[in-house]
């Protein structure tokens, strides 16, 4: 099951997101984050210790080395792109792909933990709705996923560094796009059609992607790494 006129490119490079038309998106992308309109997601793998303040050059430099169709939204992560979970779910009518990576290293406590400097290790989620939803439902949506994520992360066992119980990762980002095909819908809560559908494709993604994250790391004497860098 898929949507029609989108497709999916996970590599250890990046986890690339391609519609065929312009979707409506909302997003905390660290480039092109908001409300806007893009053909192309991009959630690119950069190493720990990235600088972050180079985020619009290195997403602009993926985006021309992968060859990807303009305008584009661009995350980034240190957890391994090519581990990315994928799900869909459906409800009358609405179809849900979601494309997540995890990175659990930094786990944190949201209005707990203490601030700190951002790091790329982090829960990235990405929701394509084959619908369209009002910007209100875009907005509610994102609250619907980030529900899921932290019922997900509690139901795991996931902890802090302090040992309380995680909610995120400090840099944790979500990315909702719409083709805009259909009727209007107005509600994007967990039992609305558009966020049931998200939020059930979100919970397989994040379920498989955080299971299979604890087990990488079960045994091993620090945090799981690749270039150097911690996931």
């Amino acid at each position: 099951m898929r949507i029609d006129g989108v497709a999916t490119r996970v590599g250890p490079d990046a986890v690339v997101v391609t519609a065929e038309h312009e979707l409506d998106v909302l997003s905390s992308a660290v480039v092109a984050g908001g409300f806007t309109r893009a053909r192309t997601i991009l959630n690119v793998h950069v190493s720990k210790s990235f600088a972050c303040a180079d985020a619009t050059a290195t997403v602009a430099a993926a985006a021309h080395r992968l060859g990807v169709p303009v305008p584009w939204v661009g995350l980034l992560t240190a957890a391994w792109t090519e581990r990315a979970e994928l799900a869909v779910a459906e409800a009358d009518g609405v179809r849900a792909l979601v494309v997540a990576t995890i990175g659990l290293s930094h786990a944190s406590a949201a209005g707990i933990t203490a601030r700190a400097a951002p790091v790329p290790a982090t829960i990235n989620t990405i929701v394509v709705l084959d619908a369209n939803p009002a910007p209100a439902a875009m907005v509610n949506a994102v609250s619907t996923v980030t529900e899921v994520k932290t019922d997900v992360l509690r139901a795991a066992g996931v902890r802090c560094a302090d040992g309380r119980a995680a909610t995120g990762t400090p840099t944790d980002a979500i990315v909702v796009a719409a083709t805009g095909r259909g009727p209007l819908h107005r509600f994007g809560g967990p039992l609305s059609d558009v966020g049931w559908a998200a939020a059930t494709a979100t919970r397989e993604a994040l379920e498989a992607g955080v299971r299979r994250w604890l087990i990488d790391n079960r045994d091993s004497a620090g945090p799981e790494t690749r270039d150097g860098a911690s996931r």
